[in-house]
């Protein structure tokens, strides 16, 4: 039995995770959950021990100098509480470390242990993958669920998936198997752009998160941050032909199957989130990865040639040979 001291008791908690690793292209899941710390002022109550779940040859501890003294920081995953005012308060309970090398199950029971504890109405688990889409539009984000009543309750996909799955569908089952709510909010990041940091991407995943829980999330720079990344990448493929012809290709697909989406429904969830943050806050201002045909994400997106690169260059500077997954 996980017992809490110091943890005031919580007002409809919601439980939001995300791990670096496979699940987390471009961090942009792991950064919206620290952008979500710095802005709330989250403060951490427990850690899981870095033995029980980690190989650190694959994530290795790192020493570090405090007041002279050598001291050492070991990867592991941290909870962190924070308390979100306004006219709807609401705790959120903040999980954010790294993918487990080992004892996965143990691992999900862990968390789940602290949810029970901390009476979790639900959780929310970030994730992000690789897809073929373009980054000059908005990033597709997509909900799943396991549970049928929850999927129509919240306007969510049903999750189909078969293959290869990392921590992110894991934890998700777990919490099916244990009678919690679960949600798994995936962004896709373009493959071509694959590198961290994505603040689009991170951006897309809170706007989304914001519509879930029905909370106001502080931006701070991340629209600006999000604009910069954008104008950067744009220069980026502008000076290679084969990557712009490309690019232009995608945008030309998505906007053929976006075309039906551009609904009176959708229109009306923009404008409320217009009308919410001009309204008013709810809160004070303050390795490889996953492929969408590895993830449970729309399947339209790129499953990954082991035979070799077939799509143009990034945009970038690394080597055109830095490997990328497929995976949940």
């Amino acid at each position: 039995m996980i017992e809490l001291e110091g943890v005031p008791e919580l007002v409809d908690p919601v439980m939001v995770a995300a791990f670096e690793g496979w699940n987390d292209a471009g961090d942009a899941a792991s950064t919206a959950v620290a952008h979500l710390e710095r802005e709330w002022k989250g403060e951490v109550f427990a850690a899981l021990d870095a033995e029980d779940y980690y190989d650190f040859q694959v994530n290795r501890p790192t020493v570090f100098m405090e007041a002279g003294v050598r001291k050492i920081t070991w990867p592991t995953t941290r909870l962190s509480v924070v308390r979100v005012g306004g006219d709807k308060p609401r705790d959120l309970v903040l999980v954010r470390g790294i993918e487990p090398s080992m004892r996965w199950r143990s691992f999900c029971n862990e968390l789940l242990g602290f949810a029970h504890e901390l009476g979790i109405e639900l959780v929310v688990i970030l994730g992000a993958l690789l897809g073929d889409t373009p980054h000059t539009r908005p990033v597709p984000i997509s909900g799943t669920t396991s549970d049928a009543d929850l999927a129509r309750r919240m306007d969510l996909e049903e999750t189909k998936y078969e293959g290869p799955t990392g921590i992110v569908g894991v934890l998700q089952e777990a919490c099916t198997h244990a009678g919690v709510p679960a949600v798994s909010l995936w962004a896709a990041v373009p493959h071509y752009v694959s590198q961290p940091p994505n603040p689009k991407a991170t951006l897309a995943l809170l706007n989304r998160l914001e519509d879930l829980i029905d909370v106001r999330i502080p931006l701070g720079e991340l629209p600006e941050d999000a604009r910069a990344w954008q104008v950067g990448v744009d220069q980026l493929a502008a000076e290679d032909s084969e990557v712009a012809e490309y690019v232009q290709t995608l945008e030309e697909a998505r906007d053929t199957a976006e075309l039906p989406e551009a609904s009176g429904e959708a229109i009306a969830r923009e404008f409320e989130r217009y009308l919410r943050r001009r309204d008013g806050s709810s809160g004070p201002s303050a390795g490889g990865h996953a492929t969408a045909d590895g993830a449970d994400g729309p399947a339209s997106y790129r499953r990954e040639n082991p035979g070799g690169r077939t799509r143009p260059p990034r945009p970038s500077q690394q080597d055109s040979d830095e490997e990328e997954s497929s995976e949940d």
